[in-house]
């Protein structure tokens, strides 16, 4: 019994929460199937990493703020034929976050882009990776109140904490000048630094009609591009899609009655 509380006062204080649960089953178990001491130690050694890698893989989720639990192994690639469904298991990889390489997901409304977006993000997170989500318009709006409030560099130094940033929906909501202005200083520091996934309906050549500045844009056109991964997405909006079938088997009921 002082054995006992010993041992779990140890793992106390060294911070083994699993050893101090699992031990005694652990004993029993290796004792029935005799096994040494060495395999039972390893064997409750690899418990405890197991769960501190869990924990860790949750708490960096959880850190970066996704909207939404979305996993490629969720998205339906049979909707968007056209799309090189080994090129998002590629970048699922995460290779190219460690190369600080970007990714850009083009498409038009609901065909997609913001989940995977979300997949390869989470995906990231169960790599060891540190990921931040944001809408274009909520950085752009975290931007000018950090510089309403002094702390600009604060809001940088969480941003170079990162290895990967998501910007989603890129190009849905006309920037102003000093919003157009704050992303434009956001992909320079994130410049081959800091991966980026970007999700926007619009195509490159309609990007001045975003930030309003040719010269701006073609700019930060310049940065994003130099290594980055194009992703066009094109095909119908799954909602759009399921609205239809929806109405077309509401429509064949009300014939058949």
């Amino acid at each position: 019994m002082k054995s006992n509380i010993l041992l779990e006062n140890y793992c106390k204080t060294l911070k083994l929460p699993t050893v101090s649960r699992e031990y005694g089953r652990l004993a029993r178990q290796c004792a029935q199937e005799n096994r040494g001491y060495a395999a039972f130690l390893q064997n409750l050694l690899e418990l405890e990493v197991q769960s501190r890698q869990t924990k860790a893989v949750i708490r960096r989720i959880k850190e970066a703020g996704f909207p939404a639990e979305k996993d490629v192994s969720g998205f339906d690639f049979t909707a968007l034929p056209k799309l090189n469904k080994k090129r998002i298991l590629d970048l699922s990889g995460c290779e190219f976050i460690r190369k600080r390489e970007c990714a850009v997901l083009i498409g038009p409304p609901g065909v997609g882009k913001t989940h995977l977006a979300i997949a390869l993000g989470r995906e990231a997170c169960r790599r060891g990776l540190r990921v931040k989500f944001h809408t274009a318009t909520g950085l752009a709006t975290e931007y000018a109140e950090a510089r309403e409030e002094k702390t600009v560099l604060k809001l940088e130094r969480a941003i170079e904490r990162r290895d990967l940033i998501i910007l989603d929906e890129l190009g849905y909501v006309p920037l102003g000048q000093n919003a157009a202005e704050n992303l434009f200083g956001f992909f320079s520091k994130c410049y081959e630094r800091i991966s980026v996934i970007l999700t926007t309906n619009l195509p490159f050549s309609h990007w001045p009609q975003i930030f309003g500045d040719e010269r701006l844009t073609g700019a930060l056109l310049d940065r994003l591009t130099h290594r980055v991964h194009v992703v066009e997405m094109k095909g119908e909006s799954y909602r759009l899609g399921g609205r239809k079938a929806k109405e077309k088997g509401g429509n064949q009921q009300a014939e058949e009655e």
